[in-house]
């Protein structure tokens, strides 16, 4: 990975901000992604992050926290916060904003234990493949506190697939709807293309129980997405 992610909040961060991140997927078009956005302030945030954060208690884990806004916030109130990234860059622009612990690490790597995880932005995405949820959803079981929770959000994206008379074009034989080649590109480089998870909210609600967890349904977004409660039986 070339972190092209790193290097466009390092940019922002120092002042050298001349164009944003452009995505894609393989069944969207390009889109532009304003850094400035990353940098938002709490009362910049959507609905569905400003519930999130109000919810959080205790000690807390932000997973790919990317330039660290919810992470800030957190520590503005009180809260004792880490966040971890894969991104160095993103790492790097985390401390330079002022937050006191943020490591680059996956988070299968990460072994402490919380009070609260968040997984925003659509935090599914890192899951990469439903195939892997249930073992990211187990390791995020052992980070947990007894009375420990996790708050992510996602996006029922089954919307994309369908056309003008109602009816859906997915290819049934295919793997899960919400699994997606997600596609970076920053100062005309492209990056290498990532998976990219996104969840209906009855996936995610029935491979919680599976392996003994609760999810609750928290809020519903005005866009198919929603934000969920994740705790344990």
């Amino acid at each position: 990975m070339k972190d092209l992610f790193g290097n466009a909040l390092l940019d922002y961060q120092n002042g050298n901000y001349s164009e944003d991140i452009i995505t894609s997927t393989n069944i969207s078009d390009e889109d532009t992604l304003p850094l400035a956005y990353l940098f938002r302030k709490f009362k910049e945030m959507p609905l569905l992050e400003q519930k999130a954060l109000s919810l959080c208690k205790g000690t807390i884990l932000d997973v790919g926290c990317g330039a660290g806004s919810h992470s800030l916030y957190l520590q503005e109130q009180g809260f004792e916060v880490k966040a971890i990234d894969v991104s160095l860059g993103a790492i790097t622009v985390v401390k330079k904003r002022g937050l006191n612990n943020a490591a680059v690490l996956s988070l299968l790597h990460e072994t402490s234990t919380f009070d609260t995880i968040i997984l925003l932005m659509n935090g599914s995405g890192i899951f990469q493949e439903l195939t892997q949820l249930s073992k990211y959803l187990k390791h995020l079981k052992g980070l947990l506190k007894p009375e420990g929770q996790i708050l992510m959000d996602s996006s029922d994206i089954k919307y994309m697939y369908e056309d003008d008379d109602g009816g859906y074009w997915m290819d049934m034989n295919a793997g899960y709807y919400g699994e997606l080649d997600y596609f970076l590109t920053y100062k005309n480089e492209k990056e290498a293309p990532m998976k990219w998870l996104y969840l209906d909210f009855e996936t995610l609600k029935l491979a919680c129980e599976t392996i003994g967890l609760k999810c609750h349904l928290i809020l519903e977004g005005e866009h198919f997405d929603y934000l969920a409660r994740i705790t344990k039986q």
